[in-house]
């Protein structure tokens, strides 16, 4: 029975044994059976990975583990077929050229998998900064596009600096040119460089946002988009104004929509020949009147001073409202309402008036 099973052993030995291109039958096999483990081993893991990272999803409240599934469940079919190829075949004696280029067929795979994963996770960590701000996501999309663009760009050159660096290039060398190369295209493109930069800095620091009401200077209205160069604002004429960042970043913006209330203070001129007695209801009568009016809060009125030509009186009040045309409105309302007082009143307001003595 012994001797049966030896002489069985014996013919398959030499069967496993029997070489092809300097390989035998047993190391095929082993490269096979190899092939198929590494295979069937990362399919499972994908799916293990995507179905408990969707489980977890459902009992928190971060989006992370939704990341993390959506990055498992995005790598290529290509990376796995690469893999479980690279190691089995690696056992195997090959010629030089298909061992040459099954190793740079894997970096290359390997790299632009990991670029891909990389440029995933710094996405989700931008939504996440942009949920922090409070800005919507259609005002943070322009702002963080130029910044994502420059995350992936250097995700990139990372990425095949590290495949030429496994294929034996001197990337020492390669970086130094780079790197006065890049000085020389930053010299070039700087003013472009400074308003990219300045839209992160609008961003982070949010001066202002889409729809906001501003003033730059001598110009104002509503801003319309942030573009990682130029802002674009619609004037209360309705033609589009395009002001660069850096210009924005460098002047000296007052922004009405974070006003909660407006103060107005003016002033009521009336003519010399006013009565004492009428003066001193003057201030009584404006109180009055602004008291009368909704959303409006009456600060002060006095007489203030003797002026060229009329005696002068200054008024504040506050309009509890942020819209322009509602402050409009309420002064409006308050100007009719102090002229008819003083009509009933007869108190005269002045204009300015000279008088001229002739002397004979």
């Amino acid at each position: 029975m012994n001797n049966d099973f030896l002489e069985i052993f014996s013919e398959y030995e030499d069967i496993l044994m029997y070489k092809v291109w300097h390989n035998s039958v047993r190391d095929y096999l082993l490269a096979f059976l190899l092939f198929l483990a590494i295979f069937v081993v990362t399919k499972l893991f994908k799916r293990l990975v995507v179905s408990r990272c969707s489980e977890l999803a459902k009992k928190t409240s971060n989006h992370f583990d939704d990341e993390l599934a959506v990055v498992v469940r995005d790598i290529s079919g290509l990376f796995y077929y690469v893999l479980a190829l690279y190691f089995p075949l690696r056992m195997l004696t090959t010629l030089d050229w298909i061992e040459q280029t099954l190793h740079v067929v894997f970096l290359v795979v390997v790299a632009f998998e990991l670029v891909k994963i990389a440029q995933a996770f710094a996405g989700f960590g931008l939504k996440s900064l942009a949920g922090r701000g409070h800005m919507k996501e259609k005002e943070a999309h322009t702002t963080f596009q130029g910044l994502r663009i420059i995350i992936n760009i250097l995700l990139w050159i990372v990425g095949v600096l590290l495949v030429l660096s496994n294929l034996g290039v001197n990337v020492s060398s390669l970086v130094a040119s780079l790197g006065i190369g890049g000085i020389a295209v930053a010299l070039a493109v700087q003013n472009i460089l400074a308003d990219m930069f300045s839209s992160f800095s609008i961003y982070f620091d949010r001066p202002f946002s889409v729809g906001d009401y501003i003033v730059v200077g001598t110009d104002e209205g509503t801003v319309k988009k942030i573009g990682l160069k130029t802002t674009r604002i619609e004037t209360l004429q309705g033609e589009e104004l395009v002001i660069s960042n850096k210009e924005l970043t460098s002047a000296r913006i007052q922004n009405f929509k974070k006003l909660r209330n407006r103060r107005v203070a003016f002033s009521l001129a009336l003519v010399y020949e006013t009565a004492n007695v009428k003066l001193q209801k003057v201030n009584e009568i404006v109180k009055k009147v602004i008291d009368d009016v909704d959303n409006v809060e009456f600060s002060r009125s006095h007489f203030k001073t003797f002026g060229d030509h009329s005696l002068d009186f200054e008024v504040v009040y506050y309009v509890l409202s942020s819209e322009y045309v509602e402050y409009m409105n309420k002064q409006q309302e308050i100007n009719f309402g102090i002229k008819e007082a003083f009509e009933k009143e007869k108190i005269e307001m002045a204009f300015p008036t000279q008088t001229v003595h002739v002397k004979k």
